[in-house]
């Protein structure tokens, strides 16, 4: 239940602009500011990193701040079951990863190129994406 309330308080962001390290849809919003905006509309409040760089983040850093957030690994795309809600991890190459939250057929995101949060059909950037997600049984406030 809460996956579908963060994937639609996502939907009503589309169109907020893009902002490096944002996390107010009112200033603009980043990838990681999207995922925190949205599950925080749906009472699930998660610990959102701090200081994350645009690029140069590896794996295992990147897997220990999600963690740390309060997100758990379930596995790979065509790995695991699709939730609406699902956090998705993908590379964008040149050392970039980006974050986005699934539905059952596109995708929620804050494209830093078209400088604002976007709804895009499921394409070939999110076949090989992490996912990750609220552990069930999460608690709201």
């Amino acid at each position: 239940m809460h996956g579908e309330q963060a994937f639609a308080a996502a939907r009503a962001m589309l169109g907020v602009r893009f902002r490096p390290q944002g996390r107010d849809a009112a200033r603009g919003l980043d990838c990681v500011g999207l995922i925190w905006a949205a599950y925080a509309a749906a009472q699930i409040p998660l610990r959102a990193p701090i200081g994350y760089p645009l690029r140069g983040w590896r794996g295992l850093r990147i897997a220990a701040a999600l963690e740390q957030s309060g997100l758990v690994w379930v596995g790979e795309i065509g790995q695991t079951d699709r939730r609406i809600g699902d956090v998705l991890l993908c590379g964008l190459g040149a050392g970039q990863c980006h974050l986005g939250l699934g539905g059952m057929a596109s995708v929620i995101h804050a494209h830093a190129g078209l400088g604002r949060v976007v709804e895009a059909p499921w394409d070939a950037d999110w076949a090989e994406a992490a996912v990750w997600r609220v552990p069930d049984g999460a608690l709201t406030e």
